[in-house]
């Protein structure tokens, strides 16, 4: 079933090319969607697919790259809408 996943990312997760970890995942498993830095200094990123491979992803973001250290992550489900055709990093 297809699914969309947001999440904001909290703990040192910018500088640490936790968008970049994000986006190579999220490829490798067929999800769409993006990732960006937000000024408050979390992460946001909206995926959409499969809600297998979605969960997948979401506990990769828990632990993340090797120099980020991730203290919380916010995650809410919603349906999806299949309006992206890529995953992509927005600057």
């Amino acid at each position: 079933m297809q699914k969309c996943l947001e999440c904001t990312v909290f703990g040192r997760v910018q500088l640490v090319m936790f968008r970049d970890f994000v986006m190579r995942k999220a490829r490798t498993r067929g999800i769409t969607g993006t990732v960006r830095n937000s000024p408050d200094g979390t992460v946001f990123l909206c995926a959409e697919g499969n809600e297998e491979k979605l969960r997948e992803l979401l506990a990769l973001v828990y632990r993340g790259p090797l120099l980020a250290r991730v203290e919380k992550v916010d995650a809410v489900w919603k349906d999806c809408l299949g309006e992206r055709q890529s995953f992509d990093i927005l600057y």
